[in-house]
C-alpha cells in the first residue's frame, strides 16, 4: 500500500491549543499505530524547540482514506492547523524493514 504524509503548520500563538488537545492527539495516533496505519508522526519544532507542526506518515490504500485521518484527527477538529498537506511520499533512505 501507499505512503502519504501529513505536513501540519500550526497556526500562530497556538501552543496552549496544542497542548490541551495532546492527549486526544496522541490517543488517536496510538489507535492508528496499533493497526499498522502509521509509519511515523512527529512535531516540528520552533527555533525554541516548541512545537509548531506535525509530520505525520501514514499507509492507506488511497489518498481520500488520508486525507481522511488527517480531517480525524483531534488537532484538525479543534483548529489548531493553519494549513494541511496531504501527498504521496516516497520512503528511500532507511525505511523501516518489513
Amino acid at each position: 500500500m501507499p505512503l502519504f504524509s501529513f505536513v501540519c503548520t500550526d497556526k500562530p500563538n497556538s501552543l496552549d491549543l496544542r497542548m490541551a488537545t495532546r492527549p486526544p492527539h496522541i490517543e488517536h495516533l496510538t489507535a492508528l499505530n496499533e493497526k499498522g496505519i502509521v509509519k511515523m508522526a512527529g512535531p516540528f519544532l520552533d527555533g525554541e524547540g516548541k512545537p509548531n507542526g506535525s509530520l505525520v506518515i501514514v499507509e492507506t490504500a488511497t489518498i481520500e482514506e488520508a486525507r481522511a485521518l488527517a480531517d480525524a484527527d483531534p488537532y484538525a477538529k479543534a483548529g489548531l492547523f493553519e494549513k494541511v498537506e496531504v501527498k504521496p511520499f516516497n520512503w528511500v533512505f532507511n525505511p523501516p524493514k518489513a
